[in-house]
């Protein structure tokens, strides 16, 4: 049966319900390199089955690397001990980031000729500041367009090491890529951060990840990051967690229904700053409760706040349609580097948000939403799965809200429109 093109989405009262989302994408892809490049045998616990997460694991096959997946969300993956096994590869990555980004440096530790490509969109994602700091640690690299963008193509020959600057204003996933690599870098590494370094928990994160397999980095705050040189990854069990930033669009359904939502399995200690985005709803007039295990979101009288949301920038598309019901405008500010993710995001986001009547003054680095008279429309997603989970939220409220090329969510979350319907109580597939 052929996917449709469009769904229409069913406006509802207040919503309540409980959810536990699967893991996060961005734990799973991490913990899978970290896993391979390991010595011993890892399991992974609660890894996300998604397009994204597909992508890496196919990937990591055509290196030579053998991750099994075993069902319910448990992934056995054999380590190789800080070594490539393949002697060379064409990785295709689709339009997944963290796959090519976390690669393209995994890859210099081989031997052999690695090139690494995706969709069009991909073609257009930045990769130079991240391919001119593994040629200062010594690999063979380069965009073989010309573009600053890939393919991008890798004469391996192991990875010498020495000290590289990497810029911090465009993408985490440069450092984190970099801090991954390190350990396995046949001399000692030193990392450092030009600029101000964006979406500062994904770095912690990756530094988390490490630390259960093994390693840790000496550092200093955000700026600097040293490594001893040829360390050794051990193989672990590693649970993940729910995903945090998908569970953002359920704590949105409670803020635009007036409902009420708890997201099992996550907590403020979690390792994924989007856990944050809580917060942004708390400062619009939502009620927020923390469990032991969960969190709760129950719906107020919205208010339109000014907030950074550097940190937290997966959630920018949520909060700017919670912010269509708020009384009053909403700024969001320093995300100037979402415009090079899966579209430019705030760009897109501006578009469709006038296209249901809102006024949108947008920026270089973020965006204002001025509600209006709501009315329903045709939104586009741009193939991006953020665009169309956060807009479907909008049509809850407003009716007519019809979202093109619903599946790109299978990038991230390919159940998304059926576990709305459950929060729900409608049928969300149409």
């Amino acid at each position: 049966m052929s996917e449709p093109e469009a769904i229409e989405i069913s406006p509802c009262g207040p919503v309540d319900a409980n959810i536990r989302r699967p893991g996060s994408k961005s734990l799973t892809n991490r913990a899978l390199v970290c896993a391979a490049l390991a010595d011993g045998k890892s399991i992974l616990e609660g890894a996300l089955d998604c397009e994204d997460t597909r992508v890496m694991l196919d990937a990591l096959r055509d290196l030579g690397f053998r991750p099994k997946q075993e069902g319910g969300g448990k992934i056995v993956v054999p380590g190789c001990g800080g070594k490539v096994p393949g002697n060379g590869a064409e990785l295709y990555v689709a339009n997944s980031g963290t796959t090519l980004r976390f690669l393209a440096a995994v890859v210099t530790l081989g031997h052999g000729t690695f090139r690494l490509d995706g969709t069009p969109r991909m073609r257009e994602r930045p990769v130079a500041d991240l391919l001119h700091a593994l040629a200062s640690l010594g690999a063979d690299v380069l965009d073989e367009l010309g573009t600053g963008c890939p393919p991008v193509l890798v004469h391996a020959r192991g990875l010498p090491g020495g000290r590289a600057v990497v810029a911090g204003d465009i993408s985490s996933q440069f450092l984190s890529a970099l801090l991954m690599t390190a350990p396995c870098a046949q001399g000692p590494v030193e990392l450092d951060v030009e600029g101000e370094l964006v979406s500062k928990p994904y770095v912690d994160m990756t530094l988390s990840v490490m630390k259960a397999f093994g390693v840790e980095a000496r550092r200093e705050g955000y700026d600097r990051f040293l490594f001893d040189g040829a360390q050794q990854y051990a193989g672990c069990t590693y649970a993940i967690e729910p995903d945090a930033s998908a569970a953002s669009y359920f704590f949105a359904a409670a803020a635009i229904s007036g409902g009420r939502v708890t997201v099992e399995g996550l907590t403020p200690q979690s390792l994924q700053g989007d856990v944050a985005f809580c917060k942004c709803l708390a400062q619009m007039g939502c009620d927020v409760a923390y469990g032991e295990r969960s969190i709760t979101v129950r719906g107020g009288h919205l208010r339109g706040v000014e907030v950074d949301m550097n940190a937290i920038s997966d959630t920018v598309q949520t909060l700017a349609v919670v912010a269509l019901f708020a009384e009053g405008p909403t700024t969001i500010t320093r995300v100037g580097h979402i415009r090079h993710k899966e579209t430019d995001r705030i760009a897109a986001l501006a578009g469709e948000l006038r296209k249901l009547g809102a006024g949108v003054e947008e920026r270089f680095d973020g965006l204002t939403i001025r509600p209006g008279a709501l009315r329903g429309a045709e939104l586009d997603t741009y193939d991006d799965h953020r665009m169309a989970m956060s807009l479907a939220l909008a049509g809850l409220r407003i009716p007519g809200i019809v979202i093109r090329d619903p599946e790109c969510t299978a990038k991230t979350y390919p159940d998304f429109f059926d576990d709305l319907g459950r929060v729900t109580g409608r049928n969300q597939r149409g």
